[in-house]
């Protein structure tokens, strides 16, 4: 039995409270909002867990109700690039369900996590009859492209404290995660695994921008307190 397949078993609706934490609903109108509930879906994913692969068609549009998950695609050597990862609020794929193509990459739970699903006929319907919704979309599309270049150039950078500045600005990202708040909840290792660098290395750099004054590390978590700080950050060593 494949991950997905369990992981489509353990799907139920949503509660009140979990349809509270999508971004998009509240920009529906009742016809809408009603079509949107009666489809939804969430479940539970458990720590490694594949919620989409690599060449399986695309059946949902999903978002992180709670919990981490990791973007990455494995090339033909067997390596693993990360392109991101994806925290409460944020809902992704939403390229990959416009064109109805198979998946180009891998979301992996890097946690125990509650990933809700939209069913692609719902999502283009939606998109059909929705200006909220699409105006919803095209703000995804225009920050991911943004958050894939940032990507590009993190994943270039040589100076460890810089990688991780920018990858945490990544993730504190107000339009694609909304639910992160000023607060990740986050581990030092799976930041780690996010960044590509080794946990003791990333210790360091949340050190050194903790006596900055960008970050505040706190129990189970972060706390950003100069975001702008991070998106620029150049640090010298």
């Amino acid at each position: 039995m494949t991950t997905e397949t369990t992981l489509h078993q353990r799907r139920r609706p949503l509660t009140p409270m979990e349809l509270s934490a999508i971004p998009w609903i509240r920009l529906l109108s009742a016809e809408e909002k009603d079509r949107a509930v009666e489809d939804l879906k969430v479940a539970d994913a458990s720590p490694g867990d594949m919620v989409c692969r690599t060449g399986r068609p695309v059946t949902y549009w999903f978002g992180v109700i709670d919990g981490l998950l990791k973007m990455s695609t494995d090339n033909a050597q067997g390596q693993t690039m990360t392109y991101t990862g994806v925290p409460p609020g944020g809902w992704f794929g939403e390229g990959t369900a416009l064109k109805r193509e198979n998946y180009r990459y891998n979301i992996q739970a890097l946690r125990k996590s509650r990933v809700a699903g939209l069913h692609i006929d719902t999502f283009h319907w939606l998109l059909d009859h929705s200006i909220g919704f699409n105006r919803f979309v095209m703000n995804q599309l225009n920050e991911r492209l943004g958050q894939f270049i940032a990507a590009r150039e993190i994943d270039r950078m040589n100076n460890p404290d810089v990688r991780v500045a920018r990858s945490l600005a990544a993730l504190f990202n107000p339009v694609l995660y909304p639910g992160v708040g000023e607060v990740l909840r986050i581990t030092q290792q799976e930041l780690a695994y996010l960044v590509g660098l080794s946990r003791q290395r990333v210790n360091e750099a949340l050190t050194t921008l903790a006596e900055q004054g960008s970050i505040r590390v706190e129990y189970g978590g972060l706390r950003v307190l100069d975001i702008a700080a991070l998106r620029s950050q150049v640090v010298l060593r």
